[in-house]
């Protein structure tokens, strides 16, 4: 038999029942799954309510691939942008994005001191670090941020 989409299953006894607990005598005897007395032998307390984890459970992520929604900052170094910027220029996120520096030009950008610099950039709409401001004002350029 041959192995596609339509015929695939999971290992046998990988997938099991949900127990369900506190449904009567019926199901699992005279305390219906829940143990003898106590909290979480109660109706109305669930989950990890009753382990003392409720603020963990609520400030936790509850799908799988969770993403931030902060906006994420490009960090950009000296030496990309004194290699891909004339004299006179300005470097803001637009002109980032034009020349493939940062992928988005909405995303806030962050300009690093890696690298040396020698042509007078304006650099605008952008956090500078304090090692990159001063290398760009000693080369004659200013940050406007």
């Amino acid at each position: 038999m041959s192995i596609s989409l339509s015929t695939l299953r999971p290992a046998l006894g990988a997938k099991r029942n949900k127990r369900r607990v506190g449904r009567g005598l019926g199901s699992r005897g005279t305390t219906a799954g829940r143990g003898q007395k106590g909290q979480s032998a109660r109706s109305g307390v669930g989950g990890l309510k009753r382990l003392g984890m409720r603020s963990l459970m609520l400030a936790t992520p509850k799908m799988r691939g969770f993403t931030s929604l902060a906006a994420k900052v490009q960090a950009v170094n000296l030496q990309s942008i004194a290699s891909k910027y004339i004299a006179g220029e300005y470097v803001t996120p637009v002109t980032l994005a034009k020349k493939g520096l940062v992928l988005s030009k909405s995303a806030p950008v962050k300009i690093l001191g890696n690298g040396e610099i020698t042509v007078a950039v304006t650099v605008k709409n952008c956090t500078v670090s304090a090692s990159a401001a001063e290398k760009i004002t000693k080369a004659g350029g200013t940050v406007n941020a």
